[in-house]
């Protein structure tokens, strides 16, 4: 009689797993006992409760409105998902995943180390509450030294709709996605055109593509330096000098011209007080 423990995926027959075991020895085999002390991160402890523990806890529930027992039975999802890597969601995307979409970079608030693509990930929310199942489309490395593209690719949704606030569309580049439509930039559906920028081109044309905005910058300031206009050639000095001496002469002009009236005022005024004088002395 022997005792051996087995690490296996669902659907594994240990059964006939016994009796090859046998063939190899050369005694022959068959299984007498099978236990399962594991399912997922399920084990033989305390996250482990029978069908009597549930009644039980719902029974002390009812008659005292303790939640203590309740809560040891009823565990969260969340902990059959704690051995999955883990990508944190900002709470603004965390609807737009619910509803389906695919989580971008901006949406990405933390993530773990070693993410592989292919990798199946968990995406949660600041609070820990699981979000998505989701399949990852880019390497750790990826994830911080870009700004755009898909992180995760949507699996299985595990959060209700409409528990986080509606977000999207109210954002800076959903805004200049709606100006780009108006302009006849992009057409009705959003999508690239020939008139469309470079920018915009190399942010959003390709969705599937991780890009980094320092890129895009340089892009955008070496097509800017080809395609400003000349400079207009500078006028000569000498008109400059010619232009700078006329304005003076005008300001001197009228500043002689407003001299010569107060003291014409001046003169009349005195002329006014000695006539006034001459006629009280009479």
């Amino acid at each position: 009689m022997a005792i051996f423990w087995v690490s296996c995926e669902a659907g594994t027959y240990v059964r006939t797993l016994c009796v090859h075991l046998g063939y190899l020895l050369g005694c022959g085999a068959h299984m007498q006992e099978l236990r399962r002390c594991r399912s997922g991160s399920l084990k033989e402890d305390s996250t482990m409760v029978t069908m009597h523990d549930v009644k039980d806890a719902q029974w002390h529930y009812e008659q005292y409105g303790k939640e203590d027992y309740l809560r040891r039975v009823i565990m969260p999802l969340e902990i059959l998902l704690v051995g999955m890597p883990r990508v944190v969601v900002k709470d603004t995307s965390v609807n737009a995943v619910c509803y389906g979409a695919q989580l971008m970079l901006p949406g990405v608030l933390r993530y773990e180390s070693n993410i592989e693509v292919g990798t199946e990930v968990v995406l949660i929310t600041t609070k820990g509450e699981a979000i998505a199942l989701a399949i990852a489309q880019m390497t750790t490395s990826t994830i911080a030294t870009c700004d755009h593209g898909i992180v995760a690719r949507t699996k299985r949704v595990i959060l209700d709709r409409d528990v986080y606030d509606k977000k999207w569309k109210l954002g800076p580049f959903a805004k200049k996605k709606e100006d780009l439509k108006k302009e006849g930039k992009l057409d009705k559906f959003g999508r690239v055109v020939d008139s469309t920028p470079e920018a915009w081109k190399m942010l959003f044309g390709d969705s599937e593509k991780a890009v980094n905005i320092n890129d895009v910058a340089q892009v955008v300031n070496a097509n800017k330096g080809k395609d400003a206009p000349k400079a207009a050639p500078a006028a000569p000095a000498k008109e400059d000098s010619e232009s700078e001496e006329e304005v003076a002469e005008k300001k001197r002009d009228k500043k002689d011209k407003k001299e010569k009236k107060e003291k014409k005022e001046k003169k009349e005024k005195k002329s006014k007080k000695a006539k006034k004088s001459d006629s009280d002395s009479d």
